[in-house]
């Protein structure tokens, strides 16, 4: 007899926390985002290749920005990962509200599902972003100055 599987259920305090760490990164990252609209951070992975995240300020308002970051990278054959994160200034977080081509992500899905989604989607996309963002503070190369803080 099969034993079911917990449903998952959402940690809010985990992915709120996941969110307020992104959200500071990306302004240690991108410290002119306010001014510009623009900034690219030059990365050399393991293997010796240059990379390259560029950072677009899609929308200002007064209490949220939308930020996309693009991965480039040499392969052309591939076309290179992108994301879209939205800045929440007043409560100092910033959520991913798009990637590989879907918006708005749920908190729960259920498993299995046609999108080949996790249940937890959602926390994790926001946990990739935070890995990526961290890689880039330890590796990153950029033309304009880049808050560090250790």
């Amino acid at each position: 007899m099969a034993q079911r599987k917990p449903r998952y259920r959402v940690d809010l305090i985990g992915l709120q926390t996941v969110c307020e760490t992104n959200y500071w990164r990306l302004l240690k990252l991108m410290p002119g985002m306010h001014d510009h609209s623009e900034h690219r951070l030059h990365v050399e992975a393991q293997d010796g290749q240059q990379q390259v995240l560029q950072m677009r300020v899609l929308e200002r308002c007064r209490y949220t920005s939308t930020l996309q970051l693009i991965h480039q990278r040499e392969h052309e054959w591939m076309s290179p990962p992108s994301m879209e994160v939205r800045l929440y200034h007043d409560a100092g977080m910033a959520e991913v509200v798009a990637a590989y081509n879907r918006r708005r992500f749920r908190g729960v899905y259920p498993y299995p599902n046609e999108q080949m989604l996790q249940p937890d989607e959602k926390f994790q996309l926001n946990q990739f972003l935070g890995e990526w963002l961290g890689y880039c503070q330890r590796y990153g190369q950029s033309a304009h100055p880049v808050i560090i803080q250790r």
